[in-house]
């Protein structure tokens, strides 16, 4: 049979040494990588106890956002759905009732809005897509669960709290989100 390139070399096995047949060097080689490993920083975060810090570009769970007056911004245009390359995102509109200005911005509405998390890739694409500012993606991580619908998020599950009832929550789960917005300027 013919070799296809002639780059093909012939491997001399040549006998150990006395030295390299005790291992010795090889074994105290070794035990001086470990005693000097024994006195650098430990690269292991402590948590929950230590918390890492976030990459100013990290993506979290999405939050549905709320304006001053703790209406909801969402008017289920749907365009975070049409963005969303994974397909993660459903929503159904609704009208708003007389009565209920107090809890919606517009006329339209999401009376259903819900994000599967598995299928979610959190490119952040829908936060971009949003004209009214309503969904954003925070620095919280996805929980663990053992079903598959414990990662269907519904509305009541990424609505922000109440900033006119909860302000402490409110201002907790804007988080640095809140700050960027405010070091970028007004929007409209």
């Amino acid at each position: 049979m013919q070799p296809l390139t002639n780059r093909a070399k012939v491997l001399e096995v040549k006998p150990l040494s006395f030295m390299e047949r005790l291992y010795l060097p090889a074994i105290l080689k070794g035990m001086a990588i470990t005693f000097r490993h024994m006195f650098q920083k430990k690269a292991t975060v402590q948590y929950p106890e230590e918390k890492r810090p976030f990459s100013p570009t990290f993506r979290g769970l999405h939050v549905l956002n709320r304006d001053e007056e703790g209406r909801e911004r969402c008017t289920a245009c749907g365009l975070c759905a049409v963005a969303c390359p994974a397909e993660a995102i459903t929503m159904e509109a609704a009208e708003r009732q007389k009565g209920e200005e107090h809890l919606y911005r517009e006329e339209k509405y999401a009376a259903k809005y819900e994000i599967n998390m598995l299928r979610c890739i959190f490119c952040g694409l829908c936060e971009e897509a949003c004209p009214k500012d309503a969904i954003y993606l925070s620095e919280t991580f996805a929980p663990a669960n053992y079903t598959r619908k414990g990662f269907i998020y519904g509305k009541p599950d990424l609505l922000i709290p109440d900033p006119v009832n909860e302000p402490q929550a409110f201002a907790e789960a804007q988080g640095r989100i809140g700050e960027r917005k405010a070091q970028a300027g007004p929007t409209s």
